[in-house]
C-alpha cells in the first residue's frame, strides 16, 4: 500500500528522536503501533465480511434461479393439466374426504360401562 523502505523508516525515526526526545519516543512508537494494529484488524474484518457476503451471493444466485425455474415448470404443468395454482394448492393441502372417512374407526364401547348402566 505505502512504499516505505528502510531508508524512509530510518529518517522518520531520526526526526522523531530529535522532536520527541529519547524519553518519549518509545511510548509514542508503542501508541502508533497500537493504532496501526487496530487499523489492520478493522480492515481485515471488513474485508472478510465483504468476501463472505460476496461468496454467499455467489451461492444464493444459482439456488434462486433454480427455484424460479422449478416454479415456472410447476405452473406449466398445472396449466397443461387444467389446474389453476389455487386449485392445485387446495388439492395438495386438503385431504381427500374418502380416505379420511375410512381411516376414522368407530369408537369401541367398553362392555363394563354398559353393565354399570343396567344396575
Amino acid at each position: 500500500m505505502f512504499d516505505v523502505g528502510f531508508a524512509e523508516l530510518f529518517l522518520l525515526a531520526l526526526i522523531g528522536l530529535m522532536v520527541l526526545g529519547p524519553e518519549r519516543l518509545p511510548g509514542v512508537a508503542r501508541t502508533l503501533g497500537g493504532f496501526v494494529r487496530k487499523a489492520r484488524t478493522s480492515w481485515n474484518s471488513l474485508r472478510n465480511t465483504i468476501e463472505a457476503e460476496l461468496a454467499e451471493a455467489d451461492i444464493a444466485a444459482p439456488i434462486k434461479q433454480t427455484s424460479e425455474e422449478l416454479k415456472s415448470i410447476g405452473k406449466k404443468l398445472a396449466d397443461a393439466q387444467g389446474f389453476s395454482t389455487e386449485k392445485l394448492k387446495s388439492h395438495i393441502t386438503e385431504p381427500d374426504p374418502k380416505t379420511t372417512e375410512s381411516k376414522q374407526a368407530d369408537p369401541v364401547q367398553d362392555p363394563d360401562s354398559e353393565k354399570g348402566k343396567n344396575v
